[in-house]
């Protein structure tokens, strides 16, 4: 299978340069990691930046409690093999605490509860920096970030007041309490990164190759079945051969159905298919706007 090399080399290019900005510019940046492929590319990319040393950044995962168990394999084994030091920031504390409060009913979900979480890290850990992993062809809100995303002292994001970025020159200046989101795979699209991490030979969660799971249907979305989801009384579990294209929260998380066992199937599966990436988020659906509303509010 041929892939556009220049194009893949220019992509990378340009995310290691804002990755090496952020270390230069920013006084204790953070690598947000959720165990899914983009911010394992974010991880793959920080180590070629950087090598011979270290990555500079810690890891900061906002976990759930309702995650995929290999996610968290997957992670722990990933942050052993390269020495880095994660960061957990726990929904469950946060609901022990009275931090935040758990949803009830069938869509339950801890999703939104993430951003809570997230921002009472970013405060603890004095963060002026959070890098993610989040591209512009995922979901529209998203399309509207800039490299450098500036965020208030209430994390909070104003998508009609952002910095211009001309000429790749980043404005990172910030009042105290205040931070920045960064996007350095803002460019790159689902293919690039499937393609990529081909070239790259990167090891990935099992979760994205197809395998048998309990699943059942819920308004059109296939998930996977969990202790975790108050299932209605219509919804029935059934095999099915699936993979996950986004990996989540178990309780939002879609699954598809896929026979494609290795990456090169995966990158033909998705050149084909006119289904979008998060077409099976089911946290996308609660509203028209749910992802910016969130966002704004503190969302990665």
């Amino acid at each position: 299978m041929s892939y556009h090399i220049n194009h893949l080399k220019e992509l990378e290019s340009e995310s290691i340069f804002i990755l090496r900005e952020v270390a230069a510019k920013f006084e204790n940046p953070v690598l947000m990691f959720s165990g899914g492929k983009d911010s394992i590319l974010m991880v793959h990319l920080a180590y070629k930046a950087f090598f011979p040393a270290k990555i500079p950044f810690q890891l900061l995962h906002v976990d759930t409690g309702h995650n995929f168990p290999e996610t968290i394999q997957y992670r722990d084994e990933m942050v052993k093999k390269l020495g880095l030091k994660l960061i957990v920031g726990s929904v469950e504390n946060a609901l022990k605490s009275g931090l935040v409060t758990e949803e009830k009913g069938f869509n339950a979900s801890r999703n939104g509860l993430q951003t809570a979480v997230l921002l009472d890290e970013l405060e603890k850990g004095k963060f002026d920096a959070a890098l993610g992993g989040a591209r512009r062809d995922e979901e529209k809100a998203r399309a509207k970030e800039r490299f450098f995303s500036h965020r208030d002292e209430f994390g909070q994001w104003d998508p009609k007041n952002q910095r211009p970025e001309l000429w790749n020159l980043f404005n990172n200046k910030y009042n105290i309490g205040e931070h920045f989101r960064v996007f350095p795979i803002s460019n790159w699209t689902e293919l690039d990164v499937w393609q990529y991490l081909s070239i790259e030979k990167v090891d990935l969660p099992s979760l994205y190759f197809s395998h048998t799971r309990e699943v059942f249907f819920r308004d059109g979305v296939l998930l996977a079945d969990c202790e975790y989801i108050n299932k209605r009384p219509e919804e029935k579990v059934f095999k099915e051969i699936i993979r996950c294209r986004t990996i989540g929260d178990m309780t939002c998380t879609g699954v598809w159905k896929s026979n494609a066992n290795t990456v090169e199937e995966i990158i033909e599966e998705i050149s084909t298919t006119r289904l979008t990436e998060r077409g099976g988020r089911t946290d996308d659906k609660r509203s028209e706007t749910s992802m910016e509303d969130r966002k704004k509010h503190g969302y990665f």
